[in-house]
C-alpha cells in the first residue's frame, strides 16, 4: 500500500543544512543532494527495516527520525519492511552469523511494525512496501547479473567480515546475498535519497552500484552513526538494553534515567528533536558542569516519552519516577503474586520484567535484586519469601 505526499516542497537553507549534518556521520553525494533539496523537487526517501524482533527500538528510530525531516521538508518517504531481506538476515553489525528466520516469525513481528513508525511519521504521507513483492520473484539468472557487480574481495573486506574469517569464523554464502537484495530495493522503487547506520555502507552503496546498472541515477546516502544501549553496551533486543516504542511511557522514562551520564548528548541529538542550539547550550552545561547530570538526564527522558507518548504522560511518568526512586515510596501498581504462582525467585523476576531466562540470571549475577530491607537477592533458585522487592534500577514487585 502507499499514499502519495501532499505538502509543498520547502527549500529552507538552514533546515535543509540542519537536515544533512543533524544526527548525521557520513554523506555520499552530498552536493549533488544538497542541490536536489534546493531545487524543490520532491525526493523519494528510502529506509528498509527488517522485523527481525516485534518491536521497533529506539536505536532504529534514529534514522525514522531523519525520515520525519525529509517529510517535514514535504519530500516522499517510502518505507520498506523487509520481510524477504530478514530471511537472508544482515550481518553488518554482527560478530558470527546470523540465522535464517522462519517465514512465520517474519509475519508476526511484522504485524505492528507500521503502527509502531506511525508514532514518529505521518503514516498517511508515507509509500508503504513489503520487499518480498519484488525480491520473490527475481530467477537465478537476474541475481546472477546483479551479482556479477560485485566481487567476493569487495565482500570480505568489509570489516566485520574480515575479524570472522582471521578468528575461523564460518561466513556464509547466503550472507552475500544480503547487499544485493537491498541495493536491488533501491531500484525497485526509484530511491533518490537511502538512509541506514553507518554499519550499513556496503549494502547502501550497493545501492547506487545497481541503480546505474538499470539506468538510474545512483541515489544520495545518508548515514546515522549508531547509539550504544542503556547499558552502555552495543543496543541489541536480545541483551534486553534497549528503549522499544512500545515501552510505557513509565518503563521509557526509567530506562533512560538509567543511563550512563556520558550518553545524554548524544541521545539528545539523535533522539530528540529539541533545537541544535538548545542541545549545544546543553552540551556546553554537561562539559563546564554548570547543569546537574540528573536534571540534564530528567529532561531528556522527558522529551524522549513526549515524542511517542505526548506532554501529559511524560510529565506524569516523571511524577512517579520522582515519587518511587527519590522519595523511595513503592509503586502501587507493581505487580504481584502469591508464593503459589512462583515457584522461585528467577520466575518471580521474569514475571515482573517481562524477560527472559537469561536476562533474569544476568540480574542475580549483576547483583541487582533486593529486598525491601536492601539484603540483595543472589539465588535465582530459592523459594519464594512475601514482601517487596526492586529488581534493577527502575523496577519493582510484590510476593505475597
Amino acid at each position: 500500500m502507499w499514499f502519495k505526499a501532499s505538502k509543498e516542497i520547502s527549500v529552507d537553507p538552514e533546515r535543509i543544512e540542519e537536515l544533512l549534518s543533524r544526527g548525521v556521520s557520513e554523506v555520499i553525494a552530498q552536493q549533488k543532494l544538497k542541490e536536489k533539496l534546493l531545487s524543490g523537487k520532491r525526493l523519494r526517501v528510502k529506509l528498509g527495516i527488517d522485523p527481525t524482533s516485534p518491536n521497533i527500538h529506539i536505536g532504529r528510530a534514529v534514522p525514522l527520525l531523519k525520515l520525519k525531516d525529509f517529510q517535514d521538508l514535504g519530500h516522499q518517504i517510502v518505507l520498506i519492511i523487509g520481510d524477504f531481506t530478514a530471511v537472508i538476515g544482515d550481518t553488518s553489525d554482527k560478530d558470527s552469523e546470523r540465522p535464517m528466520l522462519a517465514r512465520e516469525v517474519i509475519e508476526k513481528n511484522k504485524q505492528n511494525y507500521l503502527q509502531q513508525a506511525g508514532k514518529i511519521l505521518d503514516i498517511k504521507q508515507i509509500e508503504f512496501r513489503y520487499n518480498s513483492q519484488w525480491l520473490e520473484k527475481l530467477n537465478y539468472r537476474e541475481i546472477g547479473e546483479h551479482a556479477d557487480n560485485f566481487s567476493v574481495s569487495d565482500f570480505i573486506a568489509r570489516e566485520n567480515i574480515a575479524k570472522r574469517l582471521k578468528e575461523g569464523k564460518r561466513v556464509s554464502l547466503r550472507e552475500v546475498l544480503y547487499p544485493l537484495m537491498q541495493g536491488y530495493d533501491s531500484v525497485a522503487i526509484n530511491a533518490d535519497v537511502e538512509i541506514g547506520g553507518t554499519d550499513q555502507k556496503f549494502n547502501l552503496l550497493a545501492g547506487r552500484v545497481l541503480q546505474e546498472k538499470f539506468g538510474q541515477e545512483p541515489q544520495g546516502i545518508l548515514m546515522n552513526p549508531l547509539i550504544e544501549g542503556i547499558d552502555g553496551r552495543k543496543m541489541s533486543s536480545s541483551w534486553g538494553n534497549v528503549i522499544n516504542l512500545t515501552d510505557t511511557p513509565e518503563d521509557m522514562y526509567g530506562k533512560v534515567m538509567s543511563m550512563a551520564d556520558a550518553q545524554v548528548a548524544t541521545y539528545f541529538e539523535l533522539c530528540t528533536r529539541v533545537p541544535m542550539n538548545e542541545v549545544a547550550h546543553i552540551k556546553k552545561g554537561i562539559s563546564e558542569g554548570s547543569q546537574h547530570p540528573k536534571d540534564v538526564k530528567m529532561r531528556l527522558a522527558r522529551e524522549i516519552v513526549a515524542l511517542y507518548h505526548g506532554k501529559d504522560l511524560a510529565q506524569t511518568a516523571e511524577e512517579k519516577f520522582v515519587s518511587t526512586f527519590s522519595k523511595g515510596e513503592f509503586p502501587e501498581d507493581a505487580p504481584v503474586f502469591t508464593v503459589t504462582e512462583v515457584s522461585n525467585m528467577r520466575e518471580f523476576v521474569v514475571k515482573v520484567t517481562r524477560g527472559s531466562n537469561s536476562e533474569a540470571m544476568r540480574l542475580f549475577e549483576q547483583k541487582a535484586i533486593e529486598n525491601e530491607s536492601g539484603e540483595k537477592i543472589t539465588d535465582p533458585f530459592m523459594k519464594p519469601i512475601p514482601g517487596k522487592y526492586r529488581i534493577g534500577k527502575r523496577q519493582f514487585g510484590k510476593i505475597e
